[in-house]
């Protein structure tokens, strides 16, 4: 009977008003991580180390209403809700209830005029079925885009189609109120989006290249812990209109971010079973140093390099794989993977290593060590992870 009332409710959300209207499909999962984190002072003596037990869990429901129209809710996991990079609960609270959050909830319009072959989507996706994602240099994998995209090359699920594929988009940051105040300006703080790539096969070979541009729109903000004001001294700064901490906190005074993607990829089969990628990303912050006076214009570049075998789709699979990444120190912004470097987001440089086997029908257990360090300094941070994860 909940699930009976669940999809009703979800159904007069979504508008959908008879039982015809509607084809349900259910995705969810839940991941345990045993995570442990060991920082390697070389001047100090001792272990400066923490282990944490964490969950993550997402609930989510996606219609099929007609031809034209689908869309999904999401809810999930996400600790105080103040991580935009993740959605782990820690268990550390001597067993209070956890709060659960809305990760997704979009409507995608697929117009028959246009053959079905473009989305128009509105609102708040995951990351991957919004963008064209080759790995996660630029966008962490847990983001969920909030604002409107259009579609060319993806299905309604958002997996990309082989052939040419186009995505433009706009995206909210920050909402500023100025409550009516004239001597006050209001600069909203957006991202604009364009990406092309093209997938094809050659031989036995296939292979991905294409390329993005992301144009952070009046996002010179730094964000504060507490409840924030807004700065009228200089019009092209102001702080963050938010009682939230972001983590990790940020300081763009001074900043901009205009960044160039280029990325791709060439895979292959060594076995049946036991396919092969090789994937690169490069990036490159081109704001204008001239205008914007705290970037260092040779602090701007980014790159990830990595392969990987096999997949661990069915039982009995496993996959291994590696990557190396560099980030100065104003190339992305802290939208970019959170797990590197104990969080920072930038001015880091190191490998990550990752293996995963499906041990039964739609679980599987994994491990990823991460060995980061900030740019030019000694100290190296350890990350250790044990994941198991069920889907259904």
């Amino acid at each position: 009977m909940k699930k009976v009332a669940m999809i009703v409710g979800l159904a007069a959300a979504l508008g959908c008003h008879n039982a015809e209207a509607a084809e349900w499909t259910w995705k969810s999962d839940i991941r345990y991580r045993y995570q442990s984190d060991l920082t390697d002072i070389p001047t100090t003596s001792g272990e400066h180390s923490r282990n944490r037990q964490r969950i993550r869990a997402r609930l989510g429901v996606y219609p099929w209403i007609n031809e034209e129209l689908t869309g999904g809710i999401q809810l999930s996991t996400a600790g105080a809700g103040t991580e935009t990079t993740s959605r782990n609960e820690t268990l550390d609270d001597q067993f209070l209830p956890d709060p659960i959050y809305l990760n997704e909830c979009f409507i995608n319009f697929h117009p028959m005029a246009l053959h079905g072959e473009v989305n128009f989507i509105l609102g708040k996706r995951d990351v991957a079925n919004t963008l064209i994602v080759e790995n996660d240099l630029v966008w962490d994998s847990d983001l969920t885009f909030e604002g409107v995209t259009a579609q060319y090359g993806k299905d309604v699920d958002g997996k990309k189609k082989s052939g040419w594929s186009a995505v433009a988009g706009y995206y909210m940051l920050n909402e500023m109120d100025q409550k009516g105040d004239p001597t006050k300006l209001e600069k909203d703080a957006y991202v604009i989006v364009g990406q092309a790539a093209y997938s094809g096969e050659a031989s036995d070979l296939t292979y991905q290249i294409g390329a993005g541009y992301y144009d952070y729109m009046n996002f010179d903000v730094k964000n504060k812990s507490v409840a924030a004001t807004q700065a009228t001294t200089a019009p092209f700064t102001y702080t963050a209109a938010t009682s939230a901490k972001y983590s990790p906190e940020y300081d763009y005074t001074g900043k901009d971010f205009n960044i160039l993607e280029i990325f791709g990829s060439i895979g292959g089969q060594l076995t049946e079973k036991l396919p092969w990628k090789i994937a690169g990303q490069y990036a490159v912050n081109t704001a204008q140093t001239s205008t914007n006076p705290n970037i260092d214009e040779k602090k701007v570049h980014s790159y990830l390099a990595g392969i990987k075998i096999g997949n661990a789709k069915s039982v009995g699979d496993w996959s291994l794989g590696t990557d190396y990444v560099k980030i100065e120190r104003d190339a992305l912004t802290i939208l970019t993977d959170s797990d590197r470097n104990g969080g920072s987001a930038t001015d880091l440089k190191g490998f990550k290593v990752s293996g995963a086997y499906h041990l039964v029908q739609d679980m599987t257990v994994g491990a990823t060590y991460f060995n980061f360090s900030k740019i030019g300094d000694d100290t190296t941070r350890h990350t250790f992870m044990l994941d198991t994860v069920i889907k259904f």
